[in-house]
């Protein structure tokens, strides 16, 4: 496609041309995932638009030649991108980032928001909406498993299944994915918690934890403080710090000894947390493979109390 036949379809478009926000081009990634933007990308292209606004940080910060060598590809690949999505170079590419990361967390949740608002005008509601969401999500999962790091999976793993104790922290959005992992894995093996209590606070647990120990973190942007100070306390007392977050920028990812990247992209008013929960699925069957006839016997114990205590109801 022609640099004129991109922009007379950019006056089409309703976002301006070329994309002046991050908001803008995760917009247009959006769009182009659905084969309905202003230009056609091949497969690796995408690829790497779609993981750098999903890491403005490293795409502001970084060089062409370091952003290259991130995406496996050379700078004069990035240049042609920029090129194609309708900037001068590269240089002008990097500068919306670059205007970006200072208020991308400010106004993540009335961003999200506006853009909620904006979509649904254009949406058959409600179905349009929920199939938008229901799409982005399968997104996120596939970005996801572009980024799963075989070792890194390994390594989890083990841990999981073999450490002494697990904590697992997560608050706000992110405590519901803490408790589901924490019950989950709780059906497999032992000593499984979320990390603190009402009771004593996340110092003292902390302080309960020995080496060889595991603490869990999940959060993304914008990260929550106290995760991220809990990741970098855990690290520094000698503990095994498996990180469950978006971007290899994080600070939950400095301070882990393992991390999964999860996207988190959506229409969403707040963070979509659908693929991480199928992301920790595929953890949890991966060690209760590893586990093997102990986690087989941790099931069947729990079925029998569950039959014993009448917990279910019948059908």
């Amino acid at each position: 496609m022609s640099q004129s036949t991109i922009a007379m379809d950019a006056k089409s478009s309703p976002s301006p041309w070329p994309p002046e926000t991050v908001e803008d081009l995760r917009e247009l990634v959006m769009r182009i995932g659905r084969s309905e933007g202003e230009v056609t990308l091949g497969v690796r292209a995408y690829s790497i638009i779609a993981q750098l606004v999903e890491k403005p940080e490293q795409a502001a910060v970084r060089s062409i030649s370091e952003l290259a060598n991130l995406a496996g590809v050379n700078p004069s690949t990035l240049t042609r991108l920029a090129k194609r999505l309708g900037y001068v170079g590269f240089g002008q590419f990097q500068d919306v980032f670059r205007r970006a990361i200072a208020d991308e967390e400010r106004y993540f949740y009335s961003r999200q928001a506006g853009r909620l608002l904006a979509s649904s005008r254009s949406l058959g509601e409600p179905v349009g909406t929920i199939e938008q969401l229901a799409r982005e999500s399968i997104g996120n999962i596939e970005s996801a498993l572009q980024q799963l790091q075989p070792d890194a999976v390994k390594g989890m793993v083990k841990l999981l299944a073999h450490a002494p104790r697990v904590r697992i922290h997560g608050i706000r959005q992110f405590h519901s994915l803490a408790s589901f992992l924490a019950y989950a894995l709780g059906m497999l093996r032992r000593d499984v918690g979320l990390l603190g209590d009402p009771y004593s606070g996340i110092a003292e647990a902390l302080a309960q934890l020995d080496e060889g120990d595991v603490v869990v973190v999940a959060s993304c942007a914008p990260y929550t403080r106290s995760v991220a100070d809990v990741a970098r306390t855990a690290q520094r007392r000698g503990l095994s710090v498996l990180a469950i977050t978006d971007s290899p920028a994080s600070p939950l990812a400095r301070a882990a000894t393992h991390s999964l990247f999860v996207p988190h992209a959506s229409s969403f008013y707040s963070n979509s947390t659908g693929a991480y929960f199928i992301v920790i699925e595929g953890l949890l069957n991966l060690v209760a493979k590893a586990l093997g006839k102990r986690a087989l016997g941790a099931l069947e114990a729990r079925e029998q109390l569950i039959n014993e205590m009448k917990i279910e109801v019948p059908r």
